[in-house]
């Protein structure tokens, strides 16, 4: 389909929460491949979110297969996902489309159950862990109108410069 444009921080429309899908049609399926194919153009991108592309919709997409040794499910294609569960919570260094310039250090729960539709608009149930369940709570933070510097743990010693590499 197409490569869409991230919208970046200080957007207002990355601070909006999403209307949840209602309508499971062409439009949508379209939303997912224009999602897919936007996250795949971003080097190292592994999820991207319907508000990032100016949809305010509740839809993300997470594929962190290409991370080596990591457990996954492979490509997520998710519609009005919901997390049921959370199990412990760990810092790690977190970065984002919406704002190249920084990354950051981000408290998340280590293990998540995740319920969602897919694009026919069917409910499944999907046990993440580790960096996958990482970047399922960063995408829906996004459909939830949040950036990952709103989680930032300390702004002062945990929010970094990112490194240009030419």
């Amino acid at each position: 389909m197409a490569v869409r444009r991230i919208l970046q921080y200080p957007d207002p429309r990355l601070t909006q929460i999403s209307a949840p899908v209602t309508v499971f049609d062409a439009a949508l399926h379209a939303l997912l491949q224009d999602l897919e194919d936007t996250m795949r153009a971003g080097p190292g991108s592994v999820g991207v979110a319907a508000p990032q592309i100016g949809a305010l919709s509740r839809v993300v997409i997470v594929d962190v297969s290409a991370k080596p040794g990591i457990s996954h499910h492979g490509c997520l294609r998710l519609v009005n996902p919901e997390i049921v569960h959370r199990e412990d919570e760990v810092k790690g260094r977190e970065g984002c489309m919406s704002v190249p310039d920084f990354t950051g250090n981000v408290r998340r729960a280590s293990a998540i159950r995740l319920r969602a539709q897919d694009g026919e608009g069917q409910w499944g149930e999907w046990d993440c862990t580790g960096y996958e369940a990482r970047a399922v709570q960063h995408e829906i933070d996004h459909i939830n109108g949040l950036l990952f510097l709103d989680r930032v743990v300390s702004t002062r010693h945990d929010l970094f410069r990112r490194k240009k590499y030419l």
